[in-house]
């Protein structure tokens, strides 16, 4: 993490909050605010910080061409420049190692190391220079509101993905009120839990089936730690967003929502309805849209979806294995559009829900896997390795404690909007529950077993 987990839960954060409940106007608040965020980037990564103002400053100086008289200059130098940055920072080694595979080269690596939430940061700047491009009213003509709106510590180095407007009023004048307050600390409490409680006791089961060689490997092993992985990611960056939600309702911001119990999709394109929202939605507004969507027939259409899922495999990591996941997760939503798979049968049924899931399970085991030779040992085990074999199975029983299977069967349930119906109606019990979960989590971080964020690598 950036801050260690401790400092920012019980020094950064609530500093941070008192001041800005003192500070007197949205100016101050701002100024606050921004100094904050610069100060959290720069603890981790101090290097990088110039990186990130660099980036800003691109992104404001093309947003101002952009709104006057060279739109597409400043749209053209925007895109360029970011990903160009990308290009460099995230892609460059990926790019070599590629090469020398390819050619039986030796090209040395630049050993670059990757600037925390560049993809992130990135997006969210082309995305203000574009819908500056699209509708001029848009511009700021202030470097310190882009600089914030950019830079802003919620959100910075794990998302959402937040665009300009919808949060441009709220930097001029935002008001908070103690309903408000309380609805995002629970808010971040709960984000929390999911990271501490959920995602951590998931990660450590699936990192023991992951780190098995791949003779070990049976199919119950395979099957536990690709179910495990899937249940890991999804509360490890739902929880991320749940905090993220919950700290900008705590400072006036209301962002919008990024996860919407994606595991009771029936197709896989409602999948990604409900899966990482504002990245989804980023694609299709600057990618998928410009390319001709949907309206160019329906050959054009699916060679559009494979290009979009191509980038947001690519998007996630510099490596085969993120970019054959967008491709595996593109394949199956052409094979739905074209009719080749029953999608209209599988609404609402538990069939689809079936079939969803193991196309999301098959993928993430994809997408966890270092190699693309542990991700076809893994498939190779869930599929054909019926023997338990005695050291995996072994190594995923250690780990099966009546602990952990309460564990496992509130993330089942929680994963599902059935959740929903357990949750209390009165305010006073939602209090405590909060709290519950508050000491909970502080147990859990005092026995030291806190695992950086997943998306913080992106």
């Amino acid at each position: 993490m950036v801050f260690s987990s401790a400092i920012f839960l019980f020094v950064f954060l609530p500093a941070v909050f008192l001041l800005d409940r003192l500070a007197r106007g949205v100016r101050l608040k701002n100024a606050l605010l921004l100094a904050a965020s610069l100060i959290f980037y720069a603890f981790g990564q101090p290097v990088y910080l110039p990186l990130l103002l660099v980036s800003v400053l691109l992104n404001y100086l093309c947003g101002l061409l952009a709104a006057g008289r060279y739109p597409r200059l400043g749209v053209g130098i925007a895109v360029a420049g970011g990903i160009g940055m990308l290009a460099v920072y995230k892609y460059a080694d990926f790019a070599i190692g590629t090469v020398n595979s390819l050619f039986g080269l030796s090209l040395p690596l630049t050993g670059i190391a990757l600037p925390i939430g560049i993809s992130f940061f990135t997006f969210q700047g082309l995305s203000y220079v574009i819908d500056v491009y699209r509708d001029r009213t848009l511009v700021s003509r202030s470097f310190f509101k882009v600089l914030l709106y950019i830079s802003y510590f919620p959100q910075l180095i794990a998302g959402p993905i937040v665009k300009y407007h919808d949060i441009e009023k709220e930097i001029d004048a935002r008001h908070t009120t103690p309903q408000e307050t309380a609805l995002g600390i629970r808010r971040f409490i709960c984000g929390l839990a999911k990271k501490l409680l959920l995602s951590n006791a998931m990660g450590q089961m699936a990192d023991t089936v992951f780190a098995l060689p791949a003779g070990e490997i049976g199919m119950f092993a395979a099957w536990t730690g690709a179910v495990c992985y899937t249940l890991q990611i999804y509360f490890d960056f739902s929880g991320y967003s749940d905090m993220a939600i919950g700290m900008g309702r705590m400072f006036g911001f209301h962002f919008l929502e990024n996860f919407n119990y994606p595991y009771a999709s029936t197709t896989i394109k409602e999948f990604w309805r409900r899966w990482h929202i504002s990245l989804s939605t980023w694609f299709r507004d600057y990618l998928y849209i410009p390319l001709g969507g949907n309206r160019k027939g329906r050959g054009r259409t699916w060679v559009n979806r494979f290009l979009v899922f191509f980038a947001t495999g690519l998007w996630h990591g510099a490596s085969w294995n993120f970019v054959l996941w967008g491709l595996w997760h593109g394949l199956f939503s052409v094979l739905e559009d074209c009719g080749a798979l029953p999608v209209k049968r599988f609404k609402g049924r538990l069939t689809g829900r079936v079939y969803t899931l193991l196309v999301v399970v098959l993928g993430f085991t994809l997408f966890r896997a270092d190699t693309l030779a542990q991700a076809g040992a893994m498939f190779a085990a869930m599929f054909t390795g019926v023997g338990l074999e005695w050291a995996g199975t072994a190594a995923v029983c250690a780990r099966l404690t009546p602990v952990f299977l309460l564990t496992l069967a509130f993330a089942l349930a929680l994963s599902f909007p059935v959740s929903k119906r357990l949750r209390p109606k009165n305010d006073t019990v939602t209090l405590a529950g909060a709290l519950v979960l508050l000491v909970l989590c502080m147990f859990n971080l005092s026995a030291g077993t806190f695992n950086p964020f997943i998306y913080f690598r992106f």
